[in-house]
């Protein structure tokens, strides 16, 4: 038997879970406090358990509310993306898309699904690289949008997310703790300040290590973590499941708060251009 729910009532159950208070949740939705618990009752009554924990100080998550949080996200996003695809008239021509490995298989998709429904006309290419051959394409003109890497802080580039940079290992293997600390490291490359800021971070903390494993992608240094082999410098948002991140509990720490950026060519904008521009934008707002 299926379950009837409302688009709405998900929206206000994402405002209090990502608020973790009813009164900021009834501002974000532009509802009285009042209706917002009503609304999160009904759908408590629907579902048939508890989403919210009662605390002085606002709401937690039960489980079974950190289990429909995703759902809902998801839920929602393709409803705002179908409203959109509506409104939008029908594009044609070709997109060029480079992008770091980190989102080809996470946020990726999402924009490019959200981007088929509406424009299914579009010619749609996608060049998987690091960030330094990503922009070298981008002005070469050899892509039109390039989603990229850079350090921290303050940019005139657009961010789409702080995605700080971590140390990972394996929820099964003490690797963290040998002496010295194995480590999975990118091929060195001309501008690897990823690798060269973790090597950093461990010297400053009088962390011995030995490179173990060295990969051009970060789909072999996440092998070498979760097989235990090393530990690895990864984006947070890209530690797989099983892993961790080592913080300063461990002795480890931040390496670096990394931005995500998006960059185009000023000078070579389309209407197609923009459009799957706004489709990764709404891709990285559904990751925050």
């Amino acid at each position: 038997m299926s379950l009837p729910l409302d688009s709405d009532l998900l929206r206000t159950f994402l405002a209090v879970a990502d608020t973790g208070n009813l009164t900021r949740a009834a501002d974000a939705v532009r509802r009285t406090q009042s209706a917002v618990s009503m609304q999160i009752k009904k759908l408590e009554d629907l579902l048939g358990f508890p989403l919210f924990e009662r605390h002085s100080r606002g709401v937690v998550l039960t489980a079974e509310g950190r289990r429909l949080v995703d759902n809902a996200r998801r839920i929602v996003a393709l409803l705002d993306d179908t409203a959109a695809a509506l409104r939008q008239p029908a594009l044609d021509g070709s997109v060029r898309i480079g992008i770091s490995e980190e989102y080809i298989n996470s946020t990726l998709p999402k924009a490019l699904g959200a981007f088929a429904a509406s424009h299914p006309n579009v010619e749609v290419t996608v060049q998987q690289g690091h960030s330094m051959s990503n922009l070298k394409s981008l002005d070469a003109g050899e892509i039109d949008i390039a989603v990229v890497f850079e350090p921290g802080g303050r940019t005139r580039n657009e961010v789409l997310m702080v995605d700080p940079t971590v140390w990972a290992v394996s929820d099964q293997h003490g690797t963290h703790e040998r002496r010295p600390v194995p480590i999975a490291t990118y091929t060195y490359y001309e501008g690897g300040w990823c690798d060269d800021l973790a090597m950093r971070s461990l010297k400053k903390r009088g962390i011995d290590s030995r490179v173990a494993y060295v990969s051009r992608t970060s789909s072999g240094l996440i092998a070498a973590v979760v097989s235990g082999l090393a530990i690895a410098a990864l984006s947070r948002s890209a530690i797989p499941e099983g892993c961790r991140e080592l913080t300063e509990d461990d002795g480890f720490g931040i390496i670096d708060m990394s931005n995500v950026v998006l960059r185009t060519r000023p000078d070579h904008r389309s209407p197609t251009i923009d459009a799957m521009a706004d489709a990764i934008r709404r891709a990285f707002r559904g990751t925050d």
